[in-house]
């Protein structure tokens, strides 16, 4: 979804749009309700484990780069693993970098994605987004939050910025926070313990590395990014110390014209950086002036994570 999020989503006290904007949200979760009531009692189970990995805050949690991390560890066990994506042309950057990491399938509805995915002897599919999609019922389901935003207002769409309430995290078996632990990730984690109720939740924390930092250290720079949450990237830049002296923010998933480009170039001796996914949706002249830091996802408790994905084959 194209879009540039409201400030007041992020606010921890209610706010005066997201109070206006209520009587919306509360249609939205009816919407949401009645679009699950068909998959209630039906019982979709694959010839082939299925893993989510999705999240309840709209964009920016850093799915894209833990469902990497995911693939590369069943392929080092022996498994076959596929990535699946639903196919909307505005994600033809996350498609796109997926697919230089393994075999992607993409449909209009996930199910056949992944019945496509077995017929080519595939025997996991690690589901990139789709925890909201309820014609699939995965093995194994994963949450992920970003410790700067976690869950903003704590409102439902378009009064802040979860897709579903809290209380859906029982759905899940696995929680995993980008970024250091913190008062208020502590809380969040008692919170969604709350709502566990009898069920076990497993939290993990992740922390992103800069893979090819050196090309990019004593230099001065400017950095763009037309993701969810662009700050979280231009903090990232700051955090490994890297010289920026200008900032541009772009909606998710944006496209960029010339004039856009134009703008940011203006000073050509200037290197010019942005995230991986961004610069997927460059053109190739574009991409001539332009740079992209290549990051890895890095999970605390690696093993332990690992071991938790092995249960649910």
């Amino acid at each position: 979804m194209r879009f540039k999020k409201p400030r007041f989503w992020d606010h921890n006290q209610i706010s005066f749009w997201s109070t206006l904007l209520l009587p919306l949200s509360f249609i939205y979760l009816l919407i949401i309700w009645v679009i699950r009531i068909p998959y209630q009692l039906k019982n979709h189970k694959k010839k082939c484990t299925t893993i989510c990995v999705g999240n309840i805050y709209l964009g920016g949690t850093g799915k894209t780069p833990l469902v990497k991390e995911i693939f590369k560890f069943l392929k080092s066990k022996g498994n076959k693993p596929s990535f699946i994506k639903k196919n909307y042309n505005y994600l033809i950057d996350e498609i796109r970098m997926l697919k230089e990491i393994g075999e992607t399938f993409c449909s209009n509805d996930r199910k056949t994605a992944i019945d496509l995915s077995i017929t080519q002897g595939h025997d996991v599919a690690i589901l990139d987004d789709g925890f909201q999609d309820f014609s699939i019922k995965p093995d194994f389901s994963i949450l992920c939050f970003n410790s700067k935003q976690l869950i903003g207002n704590g409102f439902m769409i378009p009064s802040g910025p979860l897709r579903e309430p809290l209380s859906s995290v029982v759905r899940a078996n696995c929680i995993v926070i980008n970024g250091n632990k913190t008062k208020e990730s502590s809380e969040l984690e008692k919170k969604i313990k709350r709502k566990m109720k009898q069920k076990e939740i497993h939290f993990f924390y992740s922390k992103y590395e800069i893979k090819n930092i050196e090309k990019f250290k004593d230099k001065e720079m400017i950095a763009f990014a037309g993701i969810g949450n662009p700050s979280n990237f231009f903090d990232l830049l700051k955090e490994n110390k890297l010289n920026i002296k200008k900032t541009y923010s772009f909606p998710d998933h944006y496209n960029y014209n010339q004039n856009d480009l134009d703008e940011i170039l203006e000073n050509k001796s200037t290197k010019i950086i942005t995230t991986q996914k961004d610069y997927y949706r460059l053109t190739e002249e574009q991409k001539e002036n332009c740079d992209f830091v290549e990051v890895e996802l890095k999970i605390e408790n690696n093993k332990k994570f690992e071991q938790l994905i092995e249960s649910f084959l």
